[in-house]
């Protein structure tokens, strides 16, 4: 009979497991041989699949374990401060983290090529550099486990107006507060390209301008070129299914 350690233990990996089915923009999904969350891993050049270590030594106590990775994170108890996680969970996300990545960061051509991975059909560069930027926080050229789980943690669990100002943010692509047609006719001619030409059904060469003019007509009540937070929240707050969306993650962790 399993112990309430063991069920919960079992739980932590499956959430972990759906959390990076989250980071490489997959949703939660049916069961496969080979989770998401291994193969992205797997493509970390820092990966060393003979390296295991035992059960034991793989567990993590406490902060102590922080110490063990030349990135040293900030410690547990502030990021349980600043994120909506709780100590076991980030201790969980941090094990995954460190135990696949041990110098604790990950740079941006090694997400771009993660990403490419998960899209060979077409060309996910583009749109790869736009997510790292997003998940960059401070700029520093290389996302983190704070980076990581600071953004996870509006993802997964902060409120429609925290998750639709982090897509936002995205979107702002010279972070000015506004998001202009020629950024987000970046953003889409980013995500035709990488889901390629072969679709189906296939797309016509107009579809990503097709998708800007909708858009900014939805968006842009002024009419002035330009969307703001402002606009970008009351008219997402109003629609049905982006609402929708937003929470498809709400019970990942």
């Amino acid at each position: 009979m399993k112990s309430r350690s063991q069920d919960q233990s079992l739980s932590d990996s499956r959430e972990l497991d759906r959390s990076y089915d989250l980071l490489t923009g997959n949703p939660p999904s049916k069961p496969i041989k080979k989770t998401i969350k291994q193969r992205f891993l797997r493509l970390l050049p820092c990966y060393h699949s003979g390296s295991r270590s035992s059960d034991n030594q793989r567990s993590i106590a406490d902060e102590g374990e922080l110490s063990t990775v030349r990135y040293r994170p900030e410690g547990l108890d502030r990021l349980v401060q600043q994120t909506k996680f709780n100590k076991t969970e980030l201790q969980v996300l941090y094990r995954g983290f460190k135990n696949e990545c041990p110098s604790g960061v990950v740079d941006e051509e090694t997400f771009k090529s993660i990403y490419a991975q998960f899209f060979p059909q077409g060309d996910s560069s583009m749109y790869a550099h736009f997510l790292f930027e997003a998940f960059d926080t401070n700029s520093s050229g290389s996302v983190s486990f704070e980076d990581l789980v600071l953004s996870l943690s509006i993802i997964l669990r902060g409120s429609i107006t925290d998750k639709l100002s982090w897509v936002f943010n995205l979107y702002d692509l010279n972070k000015d507060g506004c998001i202009t047609r020629e950024e987000m006719t970046d953003i889409m001619d980013s995500i035709y390209s990488m889901m390629g030409k072969n679709t189906f059904p296939s797309m016509k060469d107009s579809a990503p301008k097709e998708h800007v003019d909708s858009f900014f007509q939805k968006m842009d009540k002024n009419k002035d070129g330009v969307v703001t937070i402002e606009e970008f929240l009351e008219t997402c707050q109003k629609d049905g299914n982006i609402l929708q969306s937003m929470h498809m993650f709400d019970n990942v962790i």
